[in-house]
């Protein structure tokens, strides 16, 4: 299986996290404020979490990144080379609190995440969802539809997979252009809450 981590500690990457030890998935955690600020998550979350430096969970085969818009480039300063390793890129260009859209010149959020990880295979997925939603993948009797996006086709297929064993349905959006669907704001995606039944 791919080493997994989580880069980023707030209602996102906690939600995340949640998922992962429920599945009895291993991952590592990180945030800006080192190992020992993540001890009390790590101890509710069990066995299969660790706390780990952000340079270390960068090393993983799988990268959550789940920080605020604004603090992504400093979160990822310094952290590669990438060498090819999936970034999944969970975050929306809005800036806290006042949820105000930032201006990307036109561009998908998911290209400026890949401008600052080059070397990555990005993939958008677990952004379209309120933290509270994303905690519950079963829903009604069915799964809560998560959407995932990107260029890369085997990068995407690793997703999809960690996806289902989270407890989602999946659905591929297409490319990093088609990801501004579930992007928030702008895309229709996001204030839809999907539920696939059978």
């Amino acid at each position: 299986m791919n080493t997994i981590s989580i880069i980023g500690a707030g209602s996102i990457g906690s939600a995340i996290a949640h998922l992962l030890a429920q599945a009895g998935i291993p991952f590592a955690i990180a945030n800006s404020r080192g190992p020992a600020s993540l001890a009390a998550l790590v101890e509710e979350l069990g066995p299969t979490a660790k706390a780990v430096s952000a340079s270390e969970a960068a090393k993983a085969d799988l990268v959550f990144l789940a920080v605020n818009w604004s603090k992504i480039p400093s979160a990822v300063q310094g952290l590669g080379p990438w060498d090819g390793r999936i970034v999944v890129d969970t975050n929306n260009p809005i800036e806290a609190p006042a949820f105000k859209a930032v201006d990307l010149q036109g561009q998908a959020s998911s290209a400026v995440v890949a401008s600052l990880v080059p070397g990555a295979r990005v993939v958008k997925a677990f952004n379209h969802l309120p933290p509270a939603l994303l905690a519950q993948p079963s829903a009604k009797g069915g799964k809560r539809v998560m959407f995932y996006s990107g260029e890369n086709t085997a990068a995407k297929a690793v997703v999809a997979k960690l996806i289902a064993q989270l407890g989602f349905a999946g659905i591929d959006l297409g490319g990093t252009e088609q990801g501004r669907l579930a992007q928030f704001p702008g895309g229709p995606l996001p204030a839809l809450d999907l539920v696939k039944f059978g």
